[in-house]
C-alpha cells in the first residue's frame, strides 16, 4: 500500500525539568527540534510542522527552513497542543496527522510512514501507534517501559507499565534468565497517528481512572471506547532524549554518522 497523505506535527515545549531548553539543544550544529523535523520530512509526509510553546523555538525553526506555529504555553498534554495546531493550520477533520515527539532526533522516517499507513488501513480506528517485541526481562519488568497487548487484528487491548501479558506458568518465581513468554511481549513506541476530527475532540474527553492510575494518556482513548491500531516493527526505535546523559549519547551517535535507523 502506498503511503497516504498525512501531516507530521511535532509538539515542542521549552520547559523541561530534567533538561531545560531541550528543543533547542545543539546536536551536531542543529537544534534538536530541527533534527526531528528533518527526519520527519523524509517520511513522505506532505507537510511537517512544529507546534511550539515559545517564540524562540519558532524562530529557530524559521532559521532552518522548518514550518512552525506558536501555541499556548499552558497545555496540559501534547495532544492538547496538537489539537490547537490542527485548528491553526485549518486541517480538515478527515485528514491524518502523525505526532512525532520533539525529543526524538533519530526517529526513523520509515516508522513514521508505517504508523500513517496503519491508520489509513483501519477505518475502525481513530488512532495508530507502534510497538516492538521485547527481548529482555529487565525491560519487561521495568515500569518505565510501557507494554501493550493487541488482538488478532493488531488493535490495542491495553497499555500498562506492568508486565503484560502475565505469564502464569513462568512468572512465579520470576526467572533470572531464560526466554520471555511466547509470543514476545510488546514494548510501546510513543509515536501516534490521529484522525484530525478525533484529535480536535480529544481535549474535551474526560480523564479516566485508568489514565490517572497508570499515567498513560492513551488509556483515555481506550476507556472512552475508541480503538487504536498498532503497527508492530521488529526492532526497537532509536533512542530519544530525556536527560543530559541521553543528549550526550545522541550527540555521539550523530557525530559517528550512525543516525539512520532501519525501523519500519
Amino acid at each position: 500500500m502506498n503511503t497516504p497523505a498525512f501531516t507530521v506535527l511535532i509538539p515542542a515545549r521549552l520547559a523541561s525539568s530534567r533538561l531545560p531548553g531541550k528543543p533547542l539543544a545543539d546536536i551536531g550544529g542543529l537544534p534538536m527540534v530541527v533534527r526531528v523535523a528533518r527526519q520527519a520530512q523524509q517520511s513522505g509526509a506532505h507537510r511537517c510542522v512544529v507546534a511550539a510553546d515559545d517564540i524562540s523555538i519558532v524562530q529557530a525553526c524559521a532559521e532552518h527552513g522548518v514550518d512552525a506555529v506558536l501555541t499556548r504555553p499552558d497545555h496540559e498534554s501534547g495532544s492538547d497542543r496538537l489539537a490547537e495546531a490542527c485548528e491553526r493550520l485549518s486541517l480538515d477533520p478527515a485528514e491524518l496527522v502523525v505526532n512525532v515527539q520533539g525529543d526524538e532526533p533519530l526517529v526513523a522516517p520509515g516508522l513514521i510512514a508505517s504508523v500513517a499507513r496503519e491508520l489509513a488501513m483501519r477505518p475502525d480506528c481513530v488512532m495508530s501507534t507502534a510497538a516492538h517485541p521485547l527481548s529482555s526481562w529487565d525491560e519487561f519488568l521495568n515500569p518505565n517501559v510501557v507494554k501493550v497487548v493487541i488482538d488478532l487484528r493488531s488493535t490495542a487491548l491495553y497499555f500498562s507499565r506492568a508486565p503484560i501479558p502475565w505469564w502464569r506458568d513462568g512468572m512465579n518465581p520470576v526467572p533470572d534468565q531464560g526466554p520471555l513468554p511466547s509470543p514476545a511481549p510488546l514494548r510501546h513506541i510513543g509515536l501516534y497517528g490521529y484522525r484530525v476530527g478525533f484529535l480536535l475532540g480529544f481535549p474535551a474527553l474526560g480523564k479516566t481512572g485508568l489514565e490517572a492510575c497508570e499515567s498513560l494518556e492513551q488509556l483515555r482513548v481506550l476507556s472512552h471506547g475508541e480503538r487504536i491500531a498498532v503497527h508492530v516493527t521488529p526492532t526497537a526505535g532509536a533512542p530519544g532524549v530525556d536527560t543530559p546523559e541521553d543528549l550526550e549519547k545522541v550527540r555521539a551517535i550523530v557525530a559517528a554518522g550512525l543516525s539512520d535507523h532501519p525501523s519500519v
